[in-house]
């Protein structure tokens, strides 16, 4: 009797212990989801705002590069579609396959070039034909070691006197787009200067929407401009030339490793990671290839929102971090639901106020390609006779100032490095 009462007091604490146990692992698996969401927010809300950072910052450069060489507007929306899908799926795929921050992009670089390199042989279908032998080469460098070395041993002066040749034109149109319209003009620089000066990350996502509002408000659309605002892909049978493979894919291939690939790569060893070389440029060199079937010109690493993604914003912890790279390329599948809308809305939009967004985004980039350029005095002529041939927009036999920049420049390093000492 005494075991029974025994037991029987024992059992009520039995089962309050249980049920306190109970509650506790409750309380322990709602304080490990609501620790799970919050080491999810950071990674996802920096993804996001890579991506649309990225986009804003950067889609009217390409819009403007592939109406330079001979895009119809619904070409242009088309390549642009196609772009956001490109890098978008390789972020999301390479990123959740080695969990690292893998962060892709379209070429702005490349984008500047196209708009000042002017239509070539073949119209668009020729442009289109250079953007996939751009791409193979791409792949190329990424399968073949030897070519890989040869292209890494440009020299930097060169390639950045070119590109900073390439991005002269399109950085003043601002200033011209002040002579010319100056009451659309201004507000949008103001807007973008105010920005820099307190939030530079945004200062030209603000401009092309303070842009969007002075075209809505200021000028008169064209009737039924926003017809056609869903993704409507054009598949474009490319057309191979030797000119547009000189003048455009060369350049173009030139411009993507040396101003997005490699720097992308740096940003991401500098924060800890080691990608596997080869197989990304075997992936974005076919991504590129095909998304310029439907009008896309080149996708590639990400340089500059690259940090995002792979830095200490991302993420404290470096293992979590490729969320944020991850995010960022599902972000921009959904972006190319809007490209249409961007794409139609830009095309309506006066040319030159257009150029002067492109222009403010990059003078940063302009800024990087002189200071790269001109550091190092032994090379520094050749840097600059690349950059004043580039600049000047000769096309001789159909090649486009790119191309002969680089000729003039390696022309004159090869004599300066090669000269006889007495």
């Amino acid at each position: 009797m005494i075991a029974a009462n025994h037991r029987d007091l024992k059992q009520p604490y039995r089962r309050q212990d249980r049920k306190q146990t109970e509650k506790g692992k409750g309380n322990m698996t709602a304080q490990s989801s609501a620790a799970a969401r919050g080491d999810l927010l950071q990674p996802v809300s920096a993804g996001l705002l890579a991506s649309l950072v990225g986009f804003a910052s950067s889609f009217p450069i390409v819009l403007q590069g592939l109406a330079g060489v001979g895009a119809t507007p619904a070409e242009a929306a088309s390549g642009l579609v196609a772009l956001c899908l490109a890098q978008g799926i390789i972020a999301a795929l390479l990123s959740w396959r080695w969990r690292i921050p893998v962060t892709t992009a379209w070429s702005t670089p490349g984008a500047a070039l196209l708009a000042a390199t002017g239509p070539t042989v073949g119209g668009f279908a020729g442009a289109v034909g250079a953007f996939v032998l751009a791409g193979l080469l791409v792949v190329l460098a990424g399968l073949w070691r030897p070519f890989g070395r040869a292209v890494s041993s440009i020299p930097m002066s060169l390639a950045s006197g070119m590109l900073a040749g390439v991005l002269m034109e399109l950085c003043l149109a601002p200033v011209e787009a002040v002579s010319q319209m100056p009451k659309l003009a201004l507000p949008i620089i103001i807007a973008w200067a105010l920005a820099w000066r307190f939030a530079r990350r945004f200062a030209v996502p603000i401009a092309v929407l303070v842009t969007a509002l002075m075209v809505a408000f200021a000028t008169e659309l064209p009737a039924g401009v926003f017809a056609h605002v869903w993704p409507e892909p054009e598949f474009i049978v490319p057309h191979f030339s030797l000119a547009a493979t000189i003048g455009v894919a060369l350049p173009l291939f030139i411009v993507t490793m040396a101003s997005q690939n490699v720097p992308g790569l740096a940003v991401m060893r500098v924060n800890g990671y080691n990608p596997p070389v080869r197989p990304v440029f075997v992936i974005t060199g076919l991504g590129s290839v095909a998304s310029a079937f439907f009008g896309g010109h080149a996708t590639n690493l990400a340089a500059i929102t690259a940090a995002l993604c792979a830095g200490p914003e991302a993420h404290p912890d470096p293992t979590r971090r490729w969320v944020a790279a991850f995010t960022s390329g599902l972000a921009y599948v959904v972006l190319a639901l809007v490209a249409g809308f961007a794409a139609a809305f830009m095309a309506a939009s006066p040319p030159l106020l257009l150029q002067a967004v492109a222009g403010l985004a990059l003078l940063g980039s302009l800024g990087a390609a002189f200071v790269s350029a001109f550091q190092r005095e032994d090379e520094r002529l050749a840097a600059i006779i690349t950059f004043v041939t580039t600049a000047s927009g000769i096309a001789l036999f159909g090649i486009g100032a790119a191309f002969w920049g680089l000729v003039a420049g390696g022309v004159v390093l090869g004599l300066e490095k090669f000269r006889p000492h007495g």
